[in-house]
């Protein structure tokens, strides 16, 4: 996930890498190859750190490392392109962006150098140019973008944990369960309102949100419970995978890829990704730093993470428009950003799937004031974005 303090490393990385040979062409696109292995605490290994402007292909093959999961390509804190979900022997995965020349990030969180340079020579990207408007409408296409890759992540990662439940692998779904749930907290603020078809909004039978990822403390009697966390009772609390275990599995896939589906319809609004951030950052104070969440697995902290993540990139996305709105107040936003990103690194463990230390009593009666007092000073700058870009020209 993004790191607002991308910027020091960069600072420090060689000079020569413009000296490096640049990737080879084929058909049209700049080939570069990712390797991860479980060599020396965790390596990202790029075969190519410099290309040409234009079409880039990368292919990323985890031979061996069981701590990398994912690798995203970064620019200016946005998400230009990841793949996630990289176990090590699967087959190898591909994703191609084109490019503008300029310097670039791969981050490839758990790797022991989890940030590395990538240059691509050549004409430079286009700085965003017309109204505070067009910018930020630009913005949003970025941000739909992100949103399905991240939908389209949660896909693969279900079907994997579905796979485990079904093979009655109680150690390997308890292991998929957080890695797939962190998903759905990236972008959830975007996803709450669908209702499937037939059913009224108010009915919670055909609220995804209600069926995906309703939790223990909020349950709907006339409903019942589904989605992730009726799982994670079976997987962490009873500790057996049944024939309900199967069902509720066969259920969250099939409405996740409904999910998959209907976020390809959203058409967004400046504010709407404004808004959407200062949600997420609720959604850690209301339920991650009081351990609602993940009651009896205490992932919350993956949660938590997540939440940031998905409120940090839709922030990204407007950030070229909001620089040109009010330039101190966003460089504001963006040292609280970098403030929180600093304090979540310090809870990471890439021994637990995830990512990050469980949420046991013992961090939450020593740490939550200060999770929480974090989040508020970011949350309060965050929550007057909507009203910045929505009446912006």
């Amino acid at each position: 996930m993004p790191r607002a303090s991308l910027i020091a490393l960069l600072m420090a990385a060689p000079l020569a890498a413009h000296a490096q040979t640049s990737a080879p062409v084929t058909n049209g696109a700049s080939q570069v190859n990712i390797t991860l292995t479980g060599d020396n605490g965790g390596a990202c290994v790029i075969d190519h750190p410099v290309a040409k402007a234009g079409p880039v292909t990368f292919a990323v093959t985890n031979k061996t490392a069981t701590a990398i999961t994912e690798i995203e390509l970064q620019s200016n804190n946005r998400i230009l392109g990841e793949k996630e979900n990289l176990a090590p022997g699967l087959p190898t995965v591909t994703f191609t962006v084109t490019l503008g020349g300029g310097t670039y990030q791969i981050y490839c969180p758990g790797a022991k150098q989890e940030t590395q340079a990538f240059t691509v020579t050549g004409q430079a990207a286009a700085t965003p140019s017309g109204s505070i408007g067009t910018i930020l409408a630009d913005g949003t296409k970025g941000y739909a973008r992100y949103v399905d890759d991240v939908v389209a992540g949660m896909v693969t990662a279900v079907a994997r944990l579905k796979a485990a439940i079904d093979a009655g692998d109680l150690t390997k779904a308890r292991n998929e369960y957080p890695q797939a749930h962190a998903f759905y907290e990236r972008i959830e603020s975007d996803v709450d309102g669908f209702v499937l078809p037939g059913f009224k909004a108010t009915d919670n039978a055909g609220n995804l949100d209600y069926l995906i990822d309703m939790r223990a403390s909020n349950l709907d009697p006339k409903v019942g419970w589904h989605g992730f966390h009726a799982i994670e009772r079976d997987l962490f609390q009873t500790n057996q995978i049944t024939d309900g275990t199967r069902q509720l599995a066969a259920e969250l896939q099939k409405n996740v890829d409904v999910l998959d589906k209907q976020v390809k319809t959203l058409d967004y609004k400046p504010e709407d990704l404004a808004n959407g951030a200062a949600d997420l950052l609720e959604e850690v104070q209301s339920t991650k730093i009081s351990g609602e969440e993940e009651s009896f697995s205490h992932y919350d902290l993956v949660d938590f993470a997540g939440n940031v993540e998905g409120a940090q990139q839709a922030f990204a996305f407007l950030e070229p428009g909001l620089e040109k709105i009010d330039l101190d107040f966003t460089r504001r936003i963006q040292t609280q950003f970098a403030m929180v990103m600093k304090m979540l690194d310090s809870y990471r463990d890439p021994k637990v799937p995830g990512g990050y230390k469980l949420y046991t009593s013992e961090i939450k009666t020593a740490d939550a004031t200060k999770l929480s007092k974090a989040i508020q000073a970011l949350q309060e700058p965050l929550s007057k974005i909507a009203e910045k870009v929505a009446t912006a020209q």
